[in-house]
């Protein structure tokens, strides 16, 4: 908010990334930029409250709604699944959580995409497309379904792994501080229409993030 209140009187595009979080998970359909926001957690309210600070404050702004972001570096569920599967042999992994899977990498590349390399562009592009925009790689899995991917890429790479087993469970079997949406597509059209950018699927995603990750184990 404060970011959003010095750069709004100064005409300064503010670029700030939001979350599914904001949504309750209902439904099968892929939420909408204007879809109404209920979080379930106080993770998922504070959120919110911040893509409303930022709309209030009258700065010219892009808020990158994303999702389930991962890297080939860094703590994350891509490097917990490599982690675990060489530790044990089954995986008990959430399966009634629907969404996609999205790189840091292919949401730098939409960012850059975005910006436009002068000022005054700049300036214009964020007048004419200021608000959210979901911003996920296309297609959608499950946390199960990213778990087996995820080990299947790295087996098919010459990597070898202690687990022969990858069980689906239900969320209420893993309990987490934060309860995640149970729905957590995101509807691309905006991104398309008024960006020109259409994200990389999920599966190409990961690819490219299990090259980079294959060596450096």
């Amino acid at each position: 908010m404060v970011i959003a209140q010095w750069a709004a009187p100064r005409g300064v595009p503010l670029v700030h990334f939001s979350t599914d979080y904001v949504f309750d998970g209902s439904g099968e359909r892929p939420w909408r930029e204007d879809s109404t926001p209920a979080p379930l957690s106080v993770y998922g309210q504070s959120k919110l409250a911040g893509d409303q600070a930022i709309a209030e404050a009258g700065a010219l702004h892009v808020i990158a709604r994303t999702s389930w972001v991962y890297a080939a570096t860094g703590a994350n569920f891509l490097k917990t699944i490599v982690r675990l599967a060489g530790e044990r042999e089954q995986l008990r992994i959430v399966a009634d959580q629907i969404g996609a899977p999205t790189t840091a990498n292919a949401i730098s590349q939409a960012v850059v995409a975005m910006l436009p390399r002068s000022d005054d562009d700049l300036r214009k592009t964020f007048e004419q497309r200021s608000g959210i925009v979901n911003l996920v790689c296309a297609g959608e899995t499950s946390w199960h379904g990213f778990a087996t991917a995820i080990v299947a890429g790295l087996q098919s790479r010459g990597a070898k792994f202690a687990v022969k087993e990858i069980v689906q469970i239900r969320s209420d079997e893993f309990p987490v501080k934060a309860k995640r949406p149970s729905n957590s597509r995101l509807d691309l059209t905006r991104l398309r229409e008024r960006f020109g950018i259409t994200p990389p699927s999920w599966q190409q995603a990961l690819d490219r993030e299990l090259d980079a990750l294959k060596a450096t184990i």
